[in-house]
Parts: structure tokens; C-alpha cells; sequence
């Protein structure tokens, strides 16, 4: 499958380069398949935290603050990848449904720092217990090396994707 992919990519690459329309598979599309499973692995997780009162877009910010509380907007945003607006929103969301609060920065009043609730410390376990069966579902029938193959695989992409800056078209061909 791998060496198909790889060839569906250069025809297309090749295509593009001389004008001509080309017709992708979904099933051949990294893109589409990623995409696809971040969809599911959305909705298995939504079914499971809703009972909560917790949604999948507020899952990344309860984990990180799981890992660390007491931090600023910005320093949210950079740890899991959103932007200013989306975060501000889901943040608002939080502070409705009592999963957070902000408290004064006792080194600067300007900034607020972004503190759990005894709600969300509550829920912690239900919430990441979730997200372990979701995972299982997803991964059932892989053996452990697949498992840590898989997430090597997806770390790398992820990498190569936060590091591409530029509009360039590169060759699947070249190596990382």
C-alpha cells in the first residue's frame, strides 16, 4: 500500500506540473485517511466524555492543564496548537461549565493564570479512562511494536508538518 500511495502522490505531483487534472483516491490520501480517523477517534471520544459534561474540543486543554495548571492563555495555545481565538472560546466554554477559573498572575494582575476546578479534578479519571478506550477500540488487533510503530509515524508527520513554513512542493521521493 505504501508503494501505491507513493505512486499516486507523484502521478498527481507530475500531473499538476504539466496541467492536467488528476483524480485522487481517498483511500490512497494520507491527508483524507488522517483526517478520517481524527473524525472518528472525535466521535468515539465525544460519546464517552459527554456523560461528563465534557466535549472532545475541550479534551487537549483539560489534558495539558491535567499535566500543568496555573498557565496563561498563550502558554496554552502553544502546548496544544490553537489558535488565540478558538482557544478563547473554548476557555469561555470551560469557565461556563465550571471546568476551569482564572485567577489573577500574582506577577503581573494583567495576565490571568488558568486554574482547574474541583470538577475537573473529579472528572480526571473518567476522562482519561475514556480516552484509554478509545484508543484501545482504535487500536484493537495491533500488536505493541505496531502500536509504537504507529505513533512514531505520526509524531514524525506531525514534525514535518509544524516545520514546514513554506509553500514549496517537495518530493515524496526525498529523504528525512
Amino acid at each position: 500500500m505504501a508503494c501505491n500511495t507513493l505512486l499516486a502522490m507523484e502521478i498527481y505531483m507530475a500531473s499538476n506540473a504539466y496541467g492536467r487534472q488528476v483524480v485522487v483516491k481517498r483511500q490512497d490520501s494520507m491527508g483524507y485517511q488522517i483526517n478520517h480517523v481524527a473524525r472518528l477517534f472525535a466521535q468515539a471520544l465525544r460519546v464517552r466524555v459527554a456523560p461528563h459534561g465534557v466535549v472532545p474540543g475541550q479534551f487537549a486543554q483539560l489534558l495539558a492543564l491535567y499535566e500543568q495548571e496555573g498557565v496563561t492563555q498563550n502558554q496554552l495555545c502553544d502546548q496544544v496548537k490553537i489558535d488565540q481565538s478558538t482557544m478563547a472560546h473554548t476557555l469561555q466554554r470551560m469557565e461556563r461549565d465550571e471546568l476551569i477559573q482564572r485567577v489573577p498572575d500574582p506577577a503581573d494582575r494583567r495576565r490571568a493564570l488558568i486554574m482547574l476546578t474541583d470538577r475537573a479534578r473529579e472528572v480526571q479519571d473518567d476522562l482519561v479512562n475514556a480516552a484509554l478506550r478509545v484508543n484501545a477500540v482504535a487500536m484493537r488487533g495491533f500488536t505493541p511494536e505496531q502500536v509504537a510503530v504507529c505513533l512514531e509515524l505520526v509524531t514524525r508527520m506531525i514534525d514535518n508538518l509544524e516545520a514546514d513554513g513554506s509553500e514549496e512542493e517537495i518530493s515524496p521521493r526525498e529523504e528525512t
